[in-house]
């Protein structure tokens, strides 16, 4: 392979890491794709500065397009949505994927390339599961890129209740894949 072959299409949506600089354009596509669950532009810049790694954007030529945040926590404690995190624990069993936004005009594949870096993020940190929550629908997807269901107990479900109706618990096992 050619060394130009290596090099990243930049006219293609590709992933980089996330800055401070792109808490607008992130703010804006939340507030278009999860209008129910917006967070503050300071609880996200919370995540990316205790978590870089997992935090990226989606770039489509000069724009951004999409936004991923993830975080290590543990099994079964959701985060509470627009609530601050204030540390990472320190027994973290799973990456949780808090948040994955792409604009419709850039979704072919987005989310499972996102996904797919995640995993590996996660298997170099020596964590086995990815965990996260879908909204509005999404468990086919969720579900294709290899994401099971939890049954919910009174618990769990009270801890869903704030992402709205049908909002499911879900988790991934990278030792399985």
């Amino acid at each position: 392979m050619s060394e130009a072959d290596q090099r990243i299409d930049m006219s293609k949506p590709h992933w980089r890491p996330a800055c401070t600089s792109d808490l607008p354009a992130i703010s804006a596509i939340a507030a278009r794709i999860h209008p129910d669950l917006a967070e503050r532009p300071e609880v996200v810049a919370e995540k990316m500065r205790l978590y870089p790694d997992g935090c990226r954007v989606l770039v489509a030529g000069e724009d951004i397009a999409g936004y991923g945040l993830t975080h290590p926590w543990t099994q079964n404690r959701i985060p509470p949505l627009d609530g601050f995190l204030e540390r990472l624990p320190d027994d973290a069993d799973c990456l949780y994927v808090h948040d994955v936004a792409v604009l419709p005009h850039v979704r072919g594949g987005a989310a499972r390339d996102y996904i797919a870096a995640v995993a590996e993020l996660a298997r170099a940190s020596g964590i086995t599961t990815l965990a996260l929550v879908s909204v509005y629908g999404t468990r086919p997807l969720w579900e294709h890129l290899g994401f099971r269901p939890v049954t919910a107990d009174a618990d769990l479900r009270a801890k869903l209740a704030p992402y709205g109706d049908g909002a499911t618990y879900m988790l991934r096992d990278l030792a399985a894949t």
